[in-house]
């Protein structure tokens, strides 16, 4: 189940309507940055998973 070319030429004049040729750029732009950026972040592991969990040891010791 996925968008057809006459839903998509729909969303197409929606946006445009509301944001106008001018601001159009911008915006596919910056969600292009966006969707880099996910992808990016997908790649990498988080630095919190990577140094594992020494840090939590100090702090089960306060109970």
């Amino acid at each position: 189940m996925g968008l057809g070319w006459q839903e998509l030429l729909i969303v197409l004049a929606i946006v445009l309507l509301l944001f106008g040729s001018a601001k159009l750029p911008q915006l596919m732009r910056g969600l292009g940055q966006g969707i880099g950026e996910f992808k990016q972040g997908m790649k990498e592991p988080p630095e919190e998973f990577s140094e594992g969990s020494d840090d939590d040891s100090d702090n089960s010791s306060d109970a």
